[in-house]
């Protein structure tokens, strides 16, 4: 006798930047797909993932969400070729590009679904500290990095991780990681409750669907409002501080430092910053 097979995912965007996928059981997979430039977040990505994000929010079957990346690196932040090609109109292009990640990140946050995030090789810069900060829970893979980077190319952590990450890691410890950019390990990152649980490199993806179908086979509307209320605790100071946010990542953009970051990161070297 044929057993039967559970039915394939349903592709809900095929191909692109994000790639988003529902399976029967209720898990929406969410897929950052730009292998090349480590799921560096341009324009077009942010504005993929914020369709994306939405189209899960209207799609009442969707139980619970994984979010993943391809390639060898989970996001490695703002894409700093693109930022640093654009010269002078930096500013204009960063108040796009950081206006889209922070309606991305919000919307993340306001899913009535859970979100796990599966995190490998590096989590770096606003987009990937954002998307792990604004996360419900986040499996890391013992190699996991972790870097807020921001300072680093004289801007300004964005969404929301001027306020998420003081709850997550407490006022001192965040201001040592924004300020400092250390790189952290996946186990520092757990100790200091930045993620929920450290797997062995080859488990990781089964152990995030695992926990992806554990919170999908849940009672919906109990962990919807449990959501809600725990992120409520902090929800109104982490949307309060985005538009600050935007306004300094803005205004440091059109910096000569800014530039100057850029370029030391794609070089490889020390910057040189001046204050201009």
């Amino acid at each position: 006798m044929n057993t039967p097979t559970q039915p394939g995912p349903e592709r809900l965007v095929a191909d692109g930047p994000v790639l988003l996928s529902l399976h029967a059981d209720g898990v929406a997979h969410l897929h950052l797909n730009r292998p090349d430039a480590a799921n560096g977040l341009n324009v077009e990505l942010l504005r993929a993932l914020h369709d994306a994000v939405l189209r899960i929010h209207g799609d009442g079957r969707v139980r619970a969400v994984l979010l993943t990346g391809e390639g060898r690196h989970f996001c490695a932040g703002g894409d700093v070729h693109t930022f640093l090609a654009k010269g002078e109109a930096l500013p204009d292009y960063i108040r796009v590009a950081t206006a889209l990640l922070q309606l991305a990140t919000a919307a993340l946050i306001r899913l009535n679904p859970p979100v796990v995030a599966a995190v490998h090789g590096f989590a770096a810069g606003g987009g990937g500290m954002g998307l792990v900060c604004a996360s419900d829970l986040v499996l890391a893979a013992e190699s996991a990095r972790f870097l807020a980077g921001a300072t680093r190319v004289a801007m300004v952590p964005d969404a929301g991780v001027s306020a998420t990450l003081t709850q997550l890691v407490g006022f001192r410890r965040a201001m040592e990681i924004l300020m400092l950019n250390p790189t952290l390990t996946a186990a520092e990152a757990k100790e200091i409750g930045l993620v929920t649980r450290v797997v062995p490199d080859a488990e990781l993806q089964d152990a995030a669907w695992a926990l992806a179908r554990e919170l999908a086979a849940g009672a919906p509307a109990a962990l919807a409002n449990t959501k809600r209320l725990l992120w409520n605790g902090i929800g109104q100071g982490v949307e309060a501080a985005m538009p600050e946010e935007n306004h300094a990542q803005a205004f440091l953009s059109g910096m000569a430092d800014a530039r100057e970051g850029l370029a030391a990161v794609i070089e490889k070297r020390a910057p040189r910053f001046t204050g201009r």
